[in-house]
């Protein structure tokens, strides 16, 4: 998963909710440029332990690292223990996310109160900690991971939508913040994915969202992970403050 030339060569990149689907093929993508990869998960440990043995057996470089990032504290903790072992932090991919759907009628606060420590909470709370680590090294690349139904909506969508429109305007908002410090901060926005949620859907509901989309299909982990990776390495330079969309053409 990794080369010796590769241009994450030497740097140190975690990846949250990096046990399954897009998480996991960011994490493999990151490990293949060079990158040690931290592989955040909550409770999915053997999974995420088989990431790691994946970017191994390739011969990369990897950890697992838990911490729940709907909680503050122990992603501070988590994130300044990693920096401590190596040194270093270049790349954050705030990727884990939840998914609570509901109409709006019948919607729980307590549904609303944790898909907005999670989804956008999480990203506040990662990001804080990690810019410390990069305006000190005067080098880092932040990478939000948004979703399609931000800019187009969704019904039985409302609070999943509020969280990944409000991580954008965190992404702009932050990498003015942090340009003057050479880090970039930007957000890929994946559309409709082949991974373990959109496998569970009935195949009308797939056939509806599949034709919602111009290119006729739903994407990869893996194209998601290339723009991720992109946006990682030294050739987006010189691009902040965007949001990539990797979703066949929904929100044109």
């Amino acid at each position: 998963m990794t080369r010796a030339d590769g241009p994450l060569d030497g740097q140190v990149a975690l990846v949250t909710g990096a046990s399954r689907g897009i998480g996991r093929a960011i994490a493999l993508e990151l490990a293949r440029m060079g990158a040690h990869v931290a592989v955040n998960y909550q409770s999915s440990e053997d999974a995420a332990r088989a990431v790691v043995q994946a970017i191994e057996a390739g011969g990369g470089s990897a950890e697992t690292l838990r911490f729940d990032v709907g909680d503050g504290d122990a992603i501070a903790a988590g994130i300044n223990a990693l920096v401590v072992r190596h040194k270093r932090l270049d790349v954050l991919v705030n990727n884990a996310g939840i998914a609570l759907d509901g109409l709006i009628l019948r919607y729980r606060a307590d549904d609303w109160k944790r898909i907005v420590d999670v989804n956008l909470g999480g990203v506040f709370h990662c990001s804080k900690v990690a810019a410390r680590t990069m305006v000190r090294a005067r080098s880092g690349r932040i990478i939000n991971v948004t979703s399609v139904v931000s800019a187009t909506g969704n019904a039985g969508q409302s609070a999943y939508a509020a969280t990944k429109a409000g991580v954008e305007g965190f992404t702009r908002a932050l990498a003015r913040e942090l340009a003057s410090r050479s880090v970039t901060v930007n957000a890929v926005a994946p559309g409709v994915i082949d991974t373990d949620m959109t496998a569970a859907l009935s195949a009308e509901t797939r056939s509806a969202y599949v034709g919602a989309v111009p290119l006729g299909r739903t994407g990869t982990p893996e194209e998601v992970a290339a723009a991720v990776g992109f946006l990682a390495g030294p050739t987006a330079g010189y691009i902040t403050g965007h949001v990539l969309a990797v979703n066949g053409g929904m929100s044109m």
